[in-house]
């Protein structure tokens, strides 16, 4: 043991400490996504491939700040350590969705120190509105990295694939690579729906 006592902790590091422990939640919040053991997926297991499709691709994202980049892909599901996901296909039922999760994300960040709460909402505001190349960016590898999953998981009977034909489209179709890699992930997809009517011919209930 040392012999050296550690000092106590100053408010800003028990604000961050506080704020670590509340994020947490987000390794057991769930998703509508099963991983390829059959697993259903967690935010954070969501968020940690997002940032390493980020990582690896960045390379073919000349003028890029990837630092920004991994910033915003490691916010943009914060607040959903408090109220949980909400599918794609039930957002658009919910035209206050945003509003709650940036309300969920102000208050989980409420323990942190000034500077870094603001910066972690700024970064989170950057992706709502895609008002960057990095945060539409973001916002396209965030639709990729769903929709890889959804075609590796072991998903549940009735599970919609074709939805993930038009899913995020928009943020998918203006740079050359994630054009190239939604052509792949469209034709595993179909070949998921294919497979799916031909093992449950009455299908489907939807996701």
């Amino acid at each position: 043991m040392s012999e050296f006592s550690a000092p106590p902790l100053g408010a800003e590091l028990q604000g961050t400490l506080a704020f670590l422990r509340a994020a947490e939640s987000l390794k057991y919040m769930t998703r509508t996504s099963w991983t390829s053991d059959g697993r259903q997926e967690t935010v954070a297991a969501h968020t940690w491939r997002l940032c390493l499709m980020a990582l690896v691709l960045a390379p073919h994202f000349p003028g890029i700040d990837v630092s920004k980049l991994l910033r915003i892909c490691l916010v943009h599901d914060l607040g959903e350590a408090i109220s949980g996901d909400i599918s794609a296909a039930l957002q658009a039922t919910m035209p206050h969705k945003a509003a709650q999760e940036r309300a969920d994300l102000v208050q989980l960040v409420e323990p942190l120190p000034d500077a870094v709460r603001a910066d972690l909402v700024a970064l989170w505001d950057e992706y709502d509105a895609a008002a960057s190349p990095e945060a539409k960016l973001a916002k396209g590898l965030d639709k990729l990295e769903t929709i890889l999953q959804h075609n590796q998981g072991v998903m549940p009977a009735g599970f919609d694939f074709l939805f993930n034909l038009e899913y995020g489209a928009a943020y998918t179709r203006d740079h050359p690579v994630l054009v190239a890699l939604r052509h792949v992930m469209d034709a595993e997809t179909q070949q998921r729906a294919d497979e799916q009517t031909a093992r449950e011919p009455h299908h489907p209930e939807g996701s």
